[in-house]
């Protein structure tokens, strides 16, 4: 029997302030991407914050779909 896919959404832009989750400009929030499971979007949000880690006011974030999409499970 396969693993049950619990999806997750990396997405990251410019952020008003470093300790909000207020982003700048919508039109150019990066979408990375969807994946099957948090080791896998763990390790896209790793590669792109990694890559901005001089820019404090750039932030990545994992989102839980699979949450959002079944909160009774």
């Amino acid at each position: 029997m396969a693993d049950k896919q619990l999806l997750h959404l990396v997405f990251g832009g410019q952020v008003e302030d470093p300790q909000s989750l207020t982003f700048r400009d919508l039109d150019k929030v990066d979408l990375v991407g969807i994946y099957g499971s948090y080791e896998e979007a763990e390790n896209a949000w790793r590669r792109v914050s990694q890559a901005n880690v001089d820019d404090a006011m750039t932030k990545y974030v994992v989102v839980h779909l699979h949450k959002l999409l079944e909160p009774e499970a």
